[in-house]
């Protein structure tokens, strides 16, 4: 690549550097207030954090035991609205949570919320028992699923006939799981867009340096852009610390953990789950979790201090934990490596902390402010902390924050705003069946075609759709329930850099574990196209995707 010389300098009320869900969640939100916003990431939108979560959009029922009441009744709350406003990736998720004694864990848990910084412990059916009861009153505001139930062991046993004989009581609650993570994240950056013209986003754009209250950042091609901000905002989770060195504010405000996760292809535990997820205490007291995901069985989560985001993998040890904790809970189906389809790990962006166990570092968030100075005109706001669940309040902190210091108002509530493709999006089924039925009769394409665009892309599917009409939808021959059209509206509307865009994040191609070699080219040849890839492009970027599934995901085509 050869580099340019940066034309004039580019203003901006707001600059976010880094487009996970917190940097994208607060872009949408200033972008809806009119304001000029420049959005960077040095990857793709989604990547790196944002794209390795549980995939859960939960109130934290956890953090009841740490004490933090606030955070679960905003959880809660946002969790709420997620369901409301993203119906077309967000679902609720029946919870079975098994308890293996009665009494234990009482007096810990009333120490802890005395402040104790205890290891984890027995959480018995009464401390389970009083802790349901507390989730359901925080999760009151704007309800959309029903309360908790609770039984004893005779009654457990028959609503999860495969859990271990060892079990006493067991409870079953309503979170709410999220299929396609990081897609959110992208539409959430488009909603951005739509609504402020003169706002823009870029990603694979790295950031050189900061000098007389100017930005200097490098595009993939390798030209150079000045830009200034009046506000700055460091939304690079992880890489906070690093980001707000090259900005010259030094400290450490991220302290972050580790989260592995897998993946099996096992028919029979999915079957056996019922569409539940079962959130349980490992045998050291750890908390894990399994549920159906895309019919898939999703297990996880490790919680390991840990601060390199660029070389962090799910490891060996933590999936023979995983498959451990599993034999055990479940005695009678059978768990072994062969099952594994897809694994993943991201760094958690918490605050420094001093806790004596990952698992007791808060999961609430904060945005510390570095006012100007001699050398940098323009302050910078840090987004810490936080969860994938809590993304919108968090956004709108900042956001009112923001407003303030730059004089503005709010002119839009993003409470019940609906996000991307949850937009009209048709929640019941009768709505469903009819949108469904009135665009397979317009563009002649079977209802199961129809169903499984809506499904992936919610109401986005209709310009997909248009473009379906324009193209014909051929299918891939080598990817099952996907067509070229499809793969060429992705590559040509949605700021597609690279093959990994497309499979890892746009879609969940890889996550499912759909991709075969010939797959894979495949689609690579419908994205050349759409993009103007070479030859040796082509190849680099089929290189590049297996080079990450394999070293990363334990992915082998």
């Amino acid at each position: 690549m050869t580099d340019t010389i940066a034309g004039p300098v580019e203003t901006f009320d707001v600059i976010i550097l880094g487009a996970g869900i917190n940097g994208a969640g607060l872009f949408r939100d200033l972008c809806l207030q009119g304001l000029k916003c420049l959005i960077v990431d040095k990857a793709d939108f989604g990547s790196g954090t944002s794209a390795a979560p549980s995939r859960l959009i939960h109130g934290g029922i956890k953090y009841l035991e740490t004490g933090e009441l606030g955070l679960v009744a905003q959880s809660t709350l946002e969790r709420n609205l997620l369901l409301r406003n993203a119906p077309h990736c967000v679902e609720p998720l029946p919870t079975f949570i098994p308890s293996f004694s009665l009494m234990k864990g009482a007096w810990a848990a009333f120490r802890t919320l005395l402040g104790s910084t205890t290891a984890p412990r027995s959480r018995g059916a009464v401390l389970i028992k009083i802790g349901l009861a507390l989730y359901d009153l925080y999760g009151a505001r704007h309800r959309v699923m029903p309360k908790h139930q609770f039984f004893f062991r005779r009654k457990a046993l028959e609503e999860m006939p495969v859990i271990t004989p060892r079990i006493v009581a067991g409870g079953i609650y309503y979170d709410a799981k999220i299929s396609r993570p990081e897609r959110l994240v992208w539409e959430l950056v488009r909603d951005g867009l739509d609504a402020s013209p003169d706002s823009s986003a870029v990603n694979f754009t790295t950031l050189l340096g900061q000098e007389n209250g100017m930005l200097r950042l490098r595009d993939p091609n390798g030209g150079e852009r000045l830009v200034r901000p009046a506000i700055l905002v460091n939304g690079a989770g992880p890489w906070i610390d690093h980001v707000n060195a090259a900005l010259g504010v030094p400290g450490t405000l991220i302290g972050g953990t580790k989260g592995s996760h897998i993946l099996l292809r096992h028919p029979e535990l999915v079957k056996s789950l019922k569409g539940r997820m079962i959130y349980f205490e490992a045998d050291d007291g750890r908390i894990c979790l399994v549920y159906d995901f895309l019919g898939l069985a999703l297990v996880g989560s490790t919680d390991i201090k840990a601060d390199n985001p660029e070389t962090v993998r799910c490891e060996e040890d933590e999936i023979d934990y995983f498959l451990a904790s599993l034999r055990s809970l479940l005695p009678g189906l059978a768990f072994d490596h062969d099952q594994i389809v897809y694994a993943y790990s991201g760094i958690r962006p918490l605050p420094a902390s001093d806790a004596s166990q990952p698992g007791l570092i808060s999961r609430d968030h904060s945005a510390p402010v570095a006012e100007p100075n001699d050398v940098r005109p323009f302050p910078v706001i840090s987004l810490v902390g936080g969860k994938w669940t809590t993304f919108r309040g968090f956004a709108e902190e900042v956001s009112d924050t923001i407003l303030s210091r730059l004089r503005r108002n709010r002119k839009t509530n993003t409470q019940m705003l609906p996000i991307g493709g949850g937009r009209a999006f048709p929640t019941d089924p009768a709505a469903r069946h009819a949108w469904i039925s009135e665009r397979s009769a317009i563009r002649g394409l079977p209802a199961a075609r129809i169903e499984a665009l809506l499904s992936r892309y919610g109401t986005t599917a209709d310009a997909i759709l248009v473009h379906i009409a324009e193209r014909g939808d051929a299918p891939l021959t080598a990817v099952e329930g996907y067509s070229s059209a499809e793969i060429d509206w992705i590559a040509r509307n949605e700021m597609i850099e690279h093959l990994t865009d497309i499979v890892m994040r746009r879609t969940t191609l890889a996550i499912e574990g759909k991709l075969t070699v010939a797959g894979l080219a495949e689609i690579t040849t419908v994205a050349a196209h759409a993009l103007g890839w070479d030859e040796n492009r082509r190849k680099a970027e089929i290189a590049a995707v297996t080079a990450q599934l394999t070293a990363f995901n334990r992915v082998h085509l």
